[in-house]
């Protein structure tokens, strides 16, 4: 075999830290979607895609869940928890590859998720000559020198150009590198802190694709304003268990039957979520077959679900659920199953609509065989 033909092996750090409070909502962008996926994702999926042997990503120290839920699935992919700065973030990613100590690392900001296998193979290329390099692009627009809101000089274009990420490195030079830095507390990238301790930094071709996801309307134009979903679900009344609606005990003389505590209500809602954002059902997150749900109490379940709409990029415009039953009465339970919904959705409780119908005897709810629910959910983007 030609070993020049094989593509030089990496590993990968992508720096997920930040608040992402440019973007707006309640969400760090970083963990919001963005054409189909979680922001971070795409960036991790290249690197993999492209042979990182491991990819560690940087993250705050309270984002594990987020996280985890973004990267659902990719291998060869770890957490670690980075610092107050970026500067600092990067190191401790650094740090976490350091036993295992790969000739080369690319550092990529999660926020650029148009990462191509090309710029990765132009950055490994320059790392033959070069201790560290970075994609760049031309600056095509005039550049003045403000003195405030006035002009004051003109600054020449054709010396400077936009620095983008990844950025690449022979690992034991950019691991010393930021180990000895002494500049500023938040380095503004890699290069600089390698240049700082005499490396130097080769310039390759970047890709407008690479682009900053900065702003709100970067991440809200591929997603719609609105999305709607709708959940369905029934389970068997049987004497000996308790009957639990909308997260509410209802006394009575029997109650539903079901892998977990069997709330119709509840099952209903998380289809209804899920079914929003396009992501299964309650099956395929919490399988009847899998025996670590056994009697688990279906607010859990809600919790969830919202925790995957917030990833999503959404937040819970309202929600409408009708249990469809002959007995038991639904009316006293009411108002306290709407203020158990909204505390689950972290909503107002004028965003949550509880109703009853019955089926006039007719079926299985009118026999008093069961109980059905239906769900209707109204997401909004942030």
């Amino acid at each position: 075999m030609n070993n020049s033909s094989t593509p030089p092996s990496f590993a990968a750090i992508v720096v997920a830290a930040g608040k992402g409070l440019r973007a707006g909502g309640d969400l760090p962008k970083q963990f919001a979607r963005w054409r189909g996926k979680p922001l971070l994702r795409h960036s991790v999926e290249a690197m993999l895609d492209s042979g990182a042997s491991e990819v560690v990503v940087v993250i705050a120290d309270d984002a594990e869940e987020l996280a985890r839920l973004a990267l659902a699935g990719l291998d060869s992919c770890r957490l670690v928890t980075g610092g107050a700065t970026r500067q600092e973030s990067v190191r401790s990613g650094l740090e976490a590859l350091a036993s295992q100590t790969p000739e080369r690392v690319l550092i990529h900001d999660a926020a650029r998720p148009g990462l191509s296998r090309t710029v990765i193979d132009r950055l490994l290329a320059a790392l033959g000559q070069h201790a560290g390099a970075i994609p760049v692009l031309p600056v095509v627009d005039s550049l003045a020198i403000a003195a405030g809101n006035m002009m004051s000089g003109a600054a020449a274009r054709e010396q400077l150009r936009r620095v983008q990420t990844p950025q690449a490195f022979r690992f034991d030079a950019i691991l010393a590198a930021h180990r000895a830095w002494q500049g500023e507390p938040n380095a503004g990238d890699d290069a600089q802190v390698l240049i700082a301790a005499g490396g130097n930094v080769a310039l390759v071709e970047g890709d407008e694709l690479l682009r900053k996801v900065t702003f709100a309307e970067d991440l809200m134009a591929a997603l719609p304003p609105m999305r709607i979903g709708q959940g369905y679900d029934v389970h068997r009344l049987v004497e000996g268990e308790e009957l639990w609606l909308c997260g509410v005990h209802v006394p009575h003389s029997r109650g539903l039957a079901g892998h977990s505590d069997a709330d119709v209500a509840l099952h209903a809602v998380v289809d209804a979520l899920l079914g929003a954002i396009g992501d299964g059902d309650i099956g395929t997150h919490f399988p009847p077959s899998d025996p670590q749900w056994e009697g688990s109490p279906s607010p859990l379940f809600v919790e969830h679900a919202v925790t995957l709409v917030n990833a999503a990029g959404y937040r819970i415009s309202n929600l409408d659920v009708t249990l469809i039953c002959e007995e038991p009465r639904i009316g006293p339970y009411r108002d306290a199953m709407r203020e158990k919904l909204a505390a689950l959705l972290c909503v107002d409780l004028t965003q949550v609509s509880v109703k009853a119908t019955t089926t006039e005897r007719l079926g299985f709810t009118g026999r008093g065989e069961g109980i059905a629910a239906q769900a209707v959910a109204c997401l909004e983007r942030y």
